[in-house]
C-alpha cells in the first residue's frame, strides 16, 4: 500500500515538473498574448467537441428510446421516460458528482462573480452526462445551458492549468461559453454575441479575438463532423414584405408578455418545489407532473426541436402526433386551443424538469415558445380573408422575440435565427420584433431568467462594472493600521504626547481587551491641547465620541461604501467580535478602485 502511494506521488510530481518546465519555457519564448491566442483555440476545439457528444448522446439515446411509436396513437412511455431520466439524473449528481450543476448559465455569472471565474473541474463532463439523462429521456429542457457550463469549465480549467490571473482565466471562460453556443447551432457570431451579451464580458480587441478564434473553431469541428446535420437550419422560403412590418410590432409585444409569463411561472414553481427538503419526494413530485404533461402533450418530450422543425416545413398539424388528442387535427379552433395549452404547459413542464433535480437550461425552451408564439399568431391574423403573413418567418421571428426577452439578449436572438436561416433575409423584422419584446419586458422584469436570482442574494456583479470593481477589491488590503491607541483614564497630557508622535488626526480608545470604546479627533481637542492647566484634570474618555458606523475586515466591499454614503465620513473603524483591528479611509479605497479599474481598462 505504502509503495502504491509513494508510486502515485512520485507521477504527480513528475507531471507538476514538467508542468513548471513548460511555463517556464512558455515565458521566454511565446508572449502572453500569443498564448492567450493559441488556448482559445484549444478551448475552441474541446467546446466544439463537447457540444458533438452532447448533440449525439441525446440525438441517438432519444431515437432509441421512441422509434417505432405509433403517430395516431398516445403511448405510455411517454410518461414513464422523463421519470425514468430524472431518477438517473438524481442518483448520478447526487452520489457520483456531489455538487449542483443545473441552472449552468447563472452558474457561470457567479463564478465569474464571486469565484474568481474559478469553475470546478467536474462540470468538464458532469453537466454532458446528466443533461444526457434528463433530456434523452425526455425532461423538458435545453442542452445549451450545460454545455455552455461544459465549455466555461473547460476555459477556467485550463486558464487554473497555466496559472493565468483572473482577467485571462474568465476570457477563456468566455471562450468556452461562445465555442459551446457555435458548436451547438454552428452559428459563430451567435456564440460571439452571446458572450458579450450574456455574459457581459468586455468588448476590446484583446477580448474580441480569442472570442471569435474559439467561437469559429468550434464551428468547424462541429461541422466537420456533423456537417449540416445540426439541431435547426431552414431556407428562407418567403422574403420579408414591408406590408407586414405591423403585425411583426405585434409579435414583438406579444412575444414580451410571453416572455414575462416564462420568467414568472418558471420562477414561481422552482420555489414551490425548492420548499420540498426532501429531494426523492420532490422527485416523484417533479416526475409524476412532467410525465402526464408530456403523456397529453408529446411535443412537450426533449428540448423540442422536432417540433420546430414541423412548424417550419409546414406540418404544424404533426405537434399532435402521438398525442389523446390526435383526432383534432383538422379542428382550426381546437387546434388554436391545443397550441395555447402547449405554450401555458411548457414552462411548467420546463421548471418541474429543472426543480425535480433535472440538467438542462432554458435556451431551447424560449426558443420552442418563440416559435410557437409566432406559428400561433400567423395563424390567427391568416384566418382573415384579407391577409396573409408567411408562417415559418413568424415561427422564426417569433423565436428570436421570446430569446430576446427571457434572456435579454436581443442582439444574441437576432444572430442566431440570421444564421440558422443561412442569411440576413429576415433582419429588419428580427431587429423590429426582437427590439419591442426587450424593451417590453424591461417594463416589467429588469434582469434576465439567468441574473434574476443572483441579482436578488446581490450576488450579480458582471453586469455592474462599478460592483466588478469593489467585490474585486479585499478590505484586508487597504485597512491602515498605524493609528496610536489609548486607554480611556489616560488624561489629556496622555493624549497630547501621543498626539506629538502621530502623523494621524484620530485616536482610537481602547480598553485592556482591545474593544474599541469610541474615538479622539484631533480637530475637537485642537483648543484644549494647549492649556496645560487641563492636562491632568481632563480625560480621554470624557474627549472620546462614538463614531458614525463600524465595519469588520470580511465585509463586502459595496457594503462599506454603502456605509460610508449613508455616514458622510471619510474614516471608519474595522472591529472583528467586539475587537479594535484598524482604520479603513474613502481616500485609500478610491486609490485602490482606481488601480483595478486600470488594470482592468489595460489592453
Amino acid at each position: 500500500m505504502f509503495l502504491k502511494l509513494k508510486w502515485y506521488f512520485c507521477r504527480i510530481m513528475a507531471k507538476m515538473n514538467l508542468i513548471g518546465k513548460f511555463l517556464r519555457w512558455r515565458v521566454k519564448h511565446i508572449k502572453q498574448r500569443q498564448f492567450i491566442l493559441i488556448l482559445s483555440f484549444v478551448v475552441g476545439i474541446l467546446s466544439g467537441l463537447a457540444a458533438v457528444v452532447l448533440k449525439n448522446a441525446i440525438h441517438y439515446t432519444r431515437i432509441l428510446l421512441t422509434q417505432g411509436f405509433d403517430v395516431q396513437r398516445e403511448n405510455i412511455l411517454y410518461f414513464a421516460y422523463p421519470f425514468f431520466g430524472l431518477i438517473l439524473t438524481v442518483l448520478f449528481v447526487k452520489y457520483l458528482v456531489k455538487d449542483k450543476i443545473g441552472h449552468g448559465v447563472s452558474r457561470i455569472l457567479y463564478a465569474i462573480s464571486k469565484k474568481n471565474s474559478i469553475i470546478k473541474s467536474h462540470n468538464n463532463f458532469s453537466s454532458i452526462i446528466a443533461s444526457t439523462f434528463t433530456i434523452a429521456f425526455g425532461g423538458s429542457v435545453g442542452s445549451e445551458a450545460p454545455i455552455v457550463l461544459t465549455g466555461a469549465s473547460l476555459g477556467s480549467s485550463l486558464g487554473r492549468l497555466f496559472h493565468l490571473d483572473y482577467k485571462q482565466v474568465t476570457l477563456l471562460v468566455g471562450c468556452g461559453s461562445a465555442g459551446a453556443i457555435a458548436g451547438i447551432f454552428n452559428a459563430p457570431i451567435a456564440g460571439l454575441v452571446f458572450t458579450l451579451e450574456v455574459l457581459m464580458l468586455d468588448l476590446t480587441m484583446a477580448s474580441l479575438i480569442p472570442l471569435l478564434i474559439s467561437a469559429v473553431t468550434a464551428t468547424m469541428v462541429s461541422f466537420f463532423l456533423m456537417g449540416k446535420d445540426v439541431l435547426l437550419t431552414f431556407d428562407l422560403t418567403h422574403a420579408f414584405i414591408f406590408n407586414n412590418i405591423p403585425y411583426y410590432i405585434l409579435l414583438g409585444v406579444f412575444t414580451a408578455f410571453i416572455s414575462v409569463y416564462f420568467t414568472r411561472a418558471s420562477m414561481f414553481v422552482e420555489n414551490k418545489l425548492d420548499k420540498v427538503k426532501n429531494s426523492f419526494q420532490k422527485l416523484i413530485y417533479g416526475g409524476l407532473i412532467l410525465g402526464l404533461l408530456i403523456f397529453i402533450f408529446p411535443s412537450l418530450f426533449g428540448e423540442g426541436y422536432d417540433t420546430l422543425k414541423m412548424i417550419l416545413s409546414g406540418h404544424g398539424t404533426d405537434i399532435l402526433n402521438n398525442s389523446p388528442f390526435y383526432s383534432i387535427k383538422d379542428n382550426y379552433w381546437l387546434f388554436i386551443i391545443f397550441l395555447s395549452l402547449i405554450l401555458i404547459f411548457k414552462v411548467i413542464a420546463m421548471a418541474v424538469t429543472n426543480g425535480a433535480g433535472g440538467v438542462g437550461g432554458v435556451f431551447a425552451p424560449s426558443l420552442f415558445m418563440g416559435g410557437l408564439s409566432g406559428y400561433l399568431l400567423a395563424l390567427i391574423i391568416n384566418k382573415s380573408k384579407y391577409i396573409n403573413v408567411p408562417e415559418s418567418n413568424f415561427a422564426l421571428v417569433g423565436m428570436a422575440g421570446v430569446m430576446a426577452g427571457v434572456m435579454h439578449a436581443p442582439m444574441t436572438a437576432i444572430f442566431l435565427i440570421a444564421e440558422i436561416t443561412g442569411g440576413y433575409g429576415l433582419f429588419i423584422p428580427l431587429i423590429i420584433t426582437s427590439t419591442i419584446s426587450f424593451i417590453t419586458i424591461n417594463y416589467f422584469e429588469p434582469h434576465s431568467i439567468y441574473t434574476k436570482r443572483l441579482a436578488k442574494r446581490g450576488e450579480l456583479i458582471t453586469h455592474n462594472k462599478d460592483r466588478a470593481v469593489l467585490t474585486l477589491m479585499k478590505l484586508g488590503k487597504v485597512i491602515e493600521t498605524d493609528l496610536k491607541t489609548i486607554s480611556p483614564d489616560s488624561t489629556l497630557k496622555d493624549l497630547v504626547n501621543i498626539v506629538s508622535k502621530s502623523k494621524r488626526n484620530i485616536f482610537p480608545v481602547v480598553d485592556e481587551k482591545n474593544i474599541l470604546l469610541g474615538i479622539v479627533l484631533l480637530d475637537n481637542i485642537r483648543e484644549i491641547m494647549f492649556n496645560p492647566d487641563m492636562y491632568e484634570t481632563t480625560y480621554v474618555h470624557e474627549l472620546m465620541v462614538m463614531p458614525p458606523t463600524y465595519v469588520s475586515s470580511n465585509e463586502p466591499m459595496d457594503s462599506v461604501m454603502r456605509k460610508f454614503e449613508e455616514s458622510r465620513a471619510w474614516n471608519l473603524p474595522v472591529i472583528d467580535d467586539d475587537v479594535y483591528v484598524g482604520f479603513v479611509s474613502k481616500s485609500k479605497i478610491f486609490s485602490a478602485y482606481r488601480r483595478i479599474l486600470v488594470y482592468f481598462s489595460d489592453e
